[in-house]
């Protein structure tokens, strides 16, 4: 079968690789749609472990059941969560699921990006979902970055009425956007550099989009009654994006960094500041099975719609103009692979 291989951002290969073997209680699916995150293309988190393959926003189908598997059968359509938790250790007893080194340590074979995968067992019991009827493969691969961002608003308690910012409008960011919306935030405000994707942010619920080049707190207070924000979401991994963030929170609000810089930039909290005026700063990481359940109920029922978020369908053939368009922050919002497809 063919894969694609990352070895950086500038050389992602197609190769070719075994079809996987599965085992007892494991599932064999044939990758439909695979959808390239943000955090695919973050060097530093990724060049460490390459080569290898990378993807975890995928939608297939089931062409292989493993002995023993009571659930599914071949040829349903699925979603298939790539990290799951034990269900068992503290952290998940506490409701912290992500944190669970269970979580941190599963996987499937080999990734995403490739025309087949291998579910191992632990993950056929706690991480395939059936894709409801009228949901596509391509819509599918919404499931787990809204999840995502389902767990990080409900960490923060998003209230009905609030103001939220939201510094950065790359897909997290947009998925935040609309989903704050369908919450019934009052106002939503948004930053980003790119004049594509602040136009982006206007399109999908945003009631104001300040240039991050400019004054963003005064900008901030001019949009919102001389108010600055009740939650701010932090989409942007650059420091400028996480310094500002800390400078636009509203007394008795709360700051939700759910993209981080670098592991070795050090962001300066005026801590003084913060405990003057009871502001929260809080992360968030990854999906639980809890959140997917809920995004998947979100997008079945049309609260949240994604699926005008996608910008280019890509095969494999196009690996590498697909992780530029990505990596550099360009003219697109969500770009998928299509590993059955094959030719322009």
């Amino acid at each position: 079968m063919r894969v694609l291989m990352y070895y950086n951002n500038k050389d992602v290969r197609v190769e070719e690789m075994p079809v996987p073997k599965i085992g007892q209680g494991e599932l064999l699916v044939k990758v439909h749609a695979s959808g390239i995150c943000g955090s695919d293309v973050m060097e530093w988190y990724r060049i460490k472990k390459a080569p290898r393959v990378l993807g975890h926003e995928i939608t297939g189908e089931i062409v292989e059941v493993g002995e023993g598997v009571k659930d599914y059968k071949k040829g349903d359509r699925v979603f298939v969560s790539h990290h799951v938790p034990c269900n068992k250790c503290y952290y998940c007893l506490k409701g912290s699921h992500t944190a669970c080194d269970t979580l941190h340590r599963t996987n499937y074979d080999p990734g995403g990006f490739a025309e087949y995968i291998r579910i191992p067992k632990i993950n056929v019991d706690r991480g395939v979902y059936i894709l409801p009827d009228g949901m596509s493969y391509e819509e599918g691969t919404f499931i787990e970055p809204l999840a995502c961002v389902v767990r990080g608003q409900r960490l923060a308690g998003l209230k009905p009425g609030q103001t939220v910012l939201i510094i950065g409008s790359g897909i997290s960011g947009l998925i935040h956007i609309s989903l704050a919306r369908a919450l019934g935030a009052g106002k939503i405000i948004a930053t980003d550099i790119s004049e594509y994707r602040m136009k982006a942010a206007e399109r999908f619920g945003a009631d104001a989009v300040i240039n991050a080049k400019d004054d963003v707190p005064q900008k901030l207070l001019e949009f919102n009654d001389n108010r600055l924000a009740d939650l701010v979401i932090v989409c942007a991994g650059a420091l400028s994006a996480s310094t500002t963030a800390l400078s636009c929170i509203d007394h008795g609000g709360a700051g939700l960094f759910f993209a981080v810089p670098e592991p070795e930039i050090m962001v300066p909290v005026p801590m003084n500041d913060m405990w003057r005026n009871e502001i929260t700063l809080m992360t968030s990481y990854g999906a639980s099975p809890l959140d997917l359940d809920i995004a998947i109920k979100l997008m079945q029922n049309r609260r949240v719609n994604l699926s005008g978020m996608i910008t280019h369908k890509l095969n494999f053939d196009e690996c590498g103009p697909g992780f530029q368009l990505v990596a550099e922050a360009r003219d697109s919002i969500k770009v998928i692979f299509e590993p059955q497809r094959n030719g322009k």
